[in-house]
């Protein structure tokens, strides 16, 4: 699948490696949540990056131990309408993990911007859509509604645009 990172297509140098294969010497290696888990000690030694696969029932609290030595998190969608890892992307961020976060499974084009919103930056995409569909899909919205801890580069929030010398007012409490 291509990976879309950073607003380019670029070449994914992470293997995602079975229950049974063994752990190299070097290299970047995803495993799943189950492994990482229970190879721990041995992974926590690997002289390469280290990624976890995370399935859409695990909790983002779950994976917090381990965020200091993961470089990259990836979360499926296994469905257009299954919206259980935006929820883990934003808990992940919340959490203070700055690595990467990769979307991987359904991922459409017209969803693109939300994922990055609550912190995806990197994409497994399928061939279903033209790769020009998904640079101009990646590049389409550089405003946000939402203030967060997390904005991806270049995007602005659409208040701060719109009132360039104004201050932010202060929350009036209500009368009552």
């Amino acid at each position: 699948m291509p990976l879309l990172k950073q607003d380019a297509f670029v070449a994914d140098d992470w293997v995602a490696l079975s229950p049974e294969d063994p752990i190299p010497a070097e290299g970047n290696i995803i495993v799943s949540f189950a492994r990482l888990q229970a190879d721990w000690d041995a992974l926590a030694k690997h002289a390469g990056l280290l990624g976890v696969a995370a399935a859409n029932i695990d909790r983002a609290e779950t994976l917090q131990i381990y965020l200091g030595k993961l470089s990259l998190v990836v979360l499926p969608f296994p469905a257009f309408n299954d919206g259980r890892a935006y929820s883990i992307a934003r808990q992940l961020r919340d959490l203070g993990y700055r690595g990467e976060l990769r979307a991987t499974g359904n991922v459409l084009p017209d969803q693109l911007q939300f994922m990055r919103q609550v912190g995806f930056d990197s994409f497994d995409v399928t061939e279903r859509f033209p790769k020009d569909l998904w640079l101009k899909a990646s590049k389409q919205m550089s405003l946000a509604y939402q203030r967060g801890l997390f904005r991806p580069a270049g995007e602005a929030e659409i208040w701060s645009e719109r009132h360039h010398e104004a201050q932010a007012w202060e929350e009036q409490p209500h009368a009552g």
